[in-house]
């Protein structure tokens, strides 16, 4: 029997968005082949956020197996994706060449010592990308150029852990950007987010 591929949504984060409390979540997919971690959420204050009113839980602060990671995935390197990537330096990080350029060289974008802090090691990828059998990597512009998602091919319909393709649930409701309505038109069993307590469901009661 087919071992079955899962993900498990780890709280690491609350900000502060419009006045409401927003959660920050970072999610593991256990794989037959190796244990992955999508985004890393954040690890320290910093100026550039105080807007935000950060409250931190740490990965490295919870009961988290650390070591047990074998590869990193940044959707995109937002501080609030990237903030943890330094806790798995020699590990590899997966991501979008695009992002990793905008990241290093565009201003106001990130928290560039967090991008590349010491010891991280990024394997850029153009497109889409077979990171293990049944999960993929797939390009989904919007929310930032090189925002990617990770597709999990369950036998069933996919499901897509999807970092910040949408930030809430109407996004995909009425998607606009080249991200969201890619997302779609994979169909979707559930859409995993960042910012979201709950999984987006096609077809939902909002």
């Amino acid at each position: 029997m087919k071992k079955k591929i899962t993900i498990t949504p780890i709280h690491v984060a609350d900000l502060l968005a419009e006045g409401e409390r927003m959660p920050v979540y970072v999610h593991v997919i256990d794989h037959p082949d190796a244990r992955v971690l999508v985004d890393t959420g954040m690890t320290d204050l910093h100026p550039a956020g105080a807007d935000l009113d950060p409250r931190l839980f740490p990965l490295s602060e919870q009961d988290f197996d650390l070591a047990g990671i074998d590869i990193v995935v940044n959707t995109h390197l937002h501080f609030d994706h990237c903030g943890g990537n330094h806790l798995f330096a020699g590990k590899p990080i997966y991501v979008q060449r695009r992002e990793l350029d905008d990241a290093r060289s565009k201003d106001d974008y990130t928290i560039r010592e967090w991008v590349d802090a010491p010891g991280v090691q990024y394997v850029p990828v153009d497109g889409e990308f077979e990171l293990l059998p049944g999960l993929r990597l797939v390009p989904a512009p919007g929310h930032t150029d090189g925002m990617q998602v990770v597709v999990v091919e369950t036998g069933g319909r996919p499901i897509v852990v999807g970092g910040d393709v949408a930030v809430w649930f109407g996004e995909l409701d009425e998607p606009k950007t080249e991200g969201q309505l890619r997302v779609l038109a994979l169909d979707p069993e559930l859409v995993w987010l960042t910012h979201t307590d709950e999984p987006w469901r096609p077809g939902h009661e909002a």
